[in-house]
């Protein structure tokens, strides 16, 4: 089955030249297109939608809190097959998207990125995956963890939940490393190293490997410019 997407950008030109990427492959297909956050969500009542590429500054409803809307239902996990949304920014290092990434984003890329980096984003986060490349995840993180809450004591109540191997498995996750990478770090099998983050994301509630880095910033497990 076609992957289901929705165009969310007050820019008409934009969603018309992202619809004539997508409705070239076979794989892909634009069931709904919305101008701002309110009409997207408005028209996801009615349209089943798998992804939704979204815009973060628009009027009446910004890209934000449409986000929040769309994924932030209590109790919605990575488990859940609801739309997930990946945020398409102007900026690289944007506080909006960041914010986006917190309500529940399965991550962001540029505008202007290449249209092949675009459509393997579409199918990473249909897949379950986030595209939030490691390195521009350090990056985002370490622009912005400064204005987060700072916590006393990364022993949270969060991290208590997780056992001392997932703790050290979401320490090298927040260093923005990759599952292969952790299992070399670690001398564990590629697998193990899934197991054990899927394991992660389970106990804190979260829906993919950003959220995940965000929350060990904000324990303060890992803080901007080095680790705890």
């Amino acid at each position: 089955m076609a992957i289901r997407v929705m165009l969310v950008d007050d820019q008409v030109l934009l969603r018309t030249g992202f619809r004539m990427v997508l409705q070239a492959q076979p794989d892909m297909e634009v069931v709904a297109e919305a101008g701002d956050g309110a009409e997207a969500l408005e028209a996801l009542r009615t349209t089943p939608v798998d992804v939704v590429l979204m815009d973060v500054r628009m009027p009446k409803l910004d890209g934000v809190e449409a986000t929040r809307r769309i994924c932030g239902a209590p109790g919605r996990t990575t488990g859940d097959d609801g739309p997930r949304v990946l945020i398409l920014t102007t900026f690289d290092l944007d506080e909006y998207a960041f914010a986006a990434l917190k309500a529940g984003a399965s991550g962001f890329m540029l505008k202007d990125v290449p249209p092949d980096e675009l459509l393997a984003a579409i199918r990473a986060v249909h897949s379950g995956d986030a595209v939030v490349a490691p390195s521009t995840t350090r990056r985002l993180i370490d622009r912005f963890a400064p204005m987060l809450p700072s916590a006393t004591e990364p022993d949270s109540a969060e991290l208590r939940r997780l056992t001392e191997r997932e703790r050290e498995v979401l320490l090298l996750v927040a260093q923005g490393l990759s599952n292969g990478e952790i299992a070399e770090r670690l001398v564990l099998s590629e697998a193990t190293v899934k197991t054990h983050v899927g394991r992660i994301l389970t106990k804190l509630e979260l829906r993919d490997r950003v959220q995940a880095v965000v929350l060990a910033y904000e324990t303060g497990l890992v803080r901007a410019g080095g680790l705890t």
